[in-house]
């Protein structure tokens, strides 16, 4: 209660300030004087970790082949377990607490474990980089978005099933997973001693960095200045730095208790809005779907034809479902279970939701009303969203503003919640160590408004795609025994030794 009159007081205060202080940002210069300086690193390591190499006559990025293989391999392997129905019917029966064991290892409820993870890809990547890769590749890019979301589903099934696997408890009672064990522990357990030390300190070096959430900080203070005119892009940080300190400093439980609030109400108002304008043009839809898929087989989608459009998509559903990066699986590591597959299930869903419905509605919604043209005035960000929804429902910027800041809001928490894991892995588990981490990512948050939407769009990408490398490599290892995993769970799932409870309220409830 008092953190939520804390929150509720800097919140007012956030939008005292802003009306008061206009000028202030622009007499200081602090915004070009923090622009000048992370501007250029982003280009620069964009250009290493982009490295592009002639294939078919296109210049493609190497990375982004990376990240693509193991999406169709995996799908593959696992007997395309990402469709089929049974996973869809259990991973439901999960959620609504089927098989809840209150005695289980864990911090959270697997609801709530599903509900941090969703916050950290639910919302930012869904409204405005639908929005990116639009402006980047055309409509086209959203065709290539969700046929990589529905391959992305049997990555995420991996990792998650991997970070409950073989996560780790402290003495405290707390528990951490993700990459970092899963690379150490997992490869010693198939006698790769050497290589998942390296594979994980690898993970962790590259993985610090990530504490810089200035992608999403940009896209929150752009939609709040399309929506009022504000323009202090340090101002919105410092005051976004305090609001989210208030939360993190609670931990796994506090940030669970605010994103599962927070995420179904705001994606269903905004699901609900999306639909609304689709409904309310279904003779458009036809018309709309023929654009997104004619530009994604077009030669002149982007430049270097479809796989050029190809490319900008994977890259903004990789961004989206963080699929092959294996950072949500330190959300569900939390999770209160003991059968690591079923949060495997769980995670399965995530890209399902993230990026094959709510990034589809998107997509469609901004086609339909045919705001995608503004790419052509050099709109690239999340302004084609808002102009969007704005020009069928006029105070909609405000809304979106308001959906857009609560969105970003529980993406930064879960992913303080994530970084906060590498950390700890790199630096330990001590008091000291962990409060220093708070107050570095509440402070990296502030030059997030002050960047244009492509340096840190280039920046965020370059960090994130670097965490593949590692992590990629330990997958392709270890889903020999995932799938031994899957085989014996469905097994018991069918021979009926795995019990459902009665009571399918109680996850919620706690």
């Amino acid at each position: 209660m008092h953190k939520l009159r804390a929150a509720g007081g800097l919140a007012a205060f956030f939008a005292a300030v802003m009306a008061t202080s206009p000028a202030l940002a622009q007499e200081s210069g602090i915004d070009e004087a923090i622009a000048s300086v992370l501007g250029p690193i982003a280009s620069a390591l964009s250009t290493v970790v982009f490295y592009q190499v002639e294939l078919f006559g296109t210049q493609v990025e190497l990375i982004v082949i990376w990240m693509l293989f193991p999406l169709l391999i995996l799908t593959a392997y696992y007997g395309f377990v990402n469709l089929r129905p049974a996973s869809f019917r259990s991973a439901w029966h999960i959620v609504r607490g089927r098989y809840h064991d209150p005695n289980a290892p864990g911090e959270v409820s697997q609801f709530q474990a599903l509900s941090t993870a969703l916050s950290g890809t639910v919302g930012i990547g869904n409204i405005a980089g639908v929005a990116v890769a639009i402006a980047w590749g055309g409509p086209g890019a959203t065709f290539w978005m969700i046929l990589i979301g529905l391959c992305a589903m049997s990555v995420k099934f991996t990792e998650c099933t991997l970070g409950v696997k073989y996560r780790v408890r402290h003495a405290d009672g707390s528990v951490s997973g993700g990459p970092m064990y899963y690379l150490r522990y997992g490869l010693a357990n198939r006698g790769y001693v050497k290589l998942g030390l390296a594979l994980s300190a690898m993970y962790a070096v590259f993985g610090v960095p990530t504490l810089l959430q200035l992608a999403t900080v940009n896209q929150m203070y752009s939609q709040m200045e399309v929506a009022t005119g504000f323009d202090q892009g340090w101002l919105f940080g410092v005051v976004l730095a305090v609001l989210v300190a208030i939360v993190i400093i609670g931990g796994i439980r506090s940030i669970a208790r605010v994103t599962v609030v927070l995420v179904p109400l705001m994606a269903g108002v905004y699901i609900l809005t999306a639909l609304s304008i689709i409904l309310g043009n279904l003779g458009a839809i036809p018309a709309a779907v023929g654009v997104i898929v004619t530009a994604a087989f077009s030669p002149e989608a982007v430049e270097g034809g479809i796989i050029g459009v190809t490319i900008v998509g994977m890259r903004r559903a990789i961004y989206s479902t963080e699929a092959g990066l294996g950072t949500s699986s330190m959300a569900h590591s939390a999770a209160k279970t003991s059968e690591p597959v079923s949060e495997g299930l769980i995670g399965l869903m995530e890209p399902f939701i993230d990026t094959v419905i709510i990034c589809t509605m998107t997509a469609l919604v901004i086609v339909i009303t045919g705001a995608y043209e503004l790419r052509l005035q050099g709109v690239d960000d999340i302004a084609i969203t808002s102009a969007a929804f704005t020009s069928i429902y006029p105070f909609f910027d405000k809304v979106l503003m308001v959906a857009v800041l609560l969105f970003g809001f529980s993406t930064i928490i879960s992913w303080g919640y994530y970084t906060e894991k590498i950390w700890t892995y790199v630096f330990g588990h001590s008091r000291p160590s962990v409060g220093t981490f708070k107050a570095v990512f509440c402070v990296c948050l502030i030059p997030g408004g002050v960047l244009t939407a492509t340096q840190v769009f280039d920046l965020i990408d370059s960090l994130f795609f670097l965490l593949a490398i590692p992590n990629i490599v330990g997958l392709y290892i270890m889903a020999p025994e995932v799938k031994r995993d899957m085989q014996s769970y469905f097994a018991r799932l069918k021979a009926g030794e795995i019990k459902m409870n009665a009571r399918p309220e109680v996850q919620a409830a706690e």
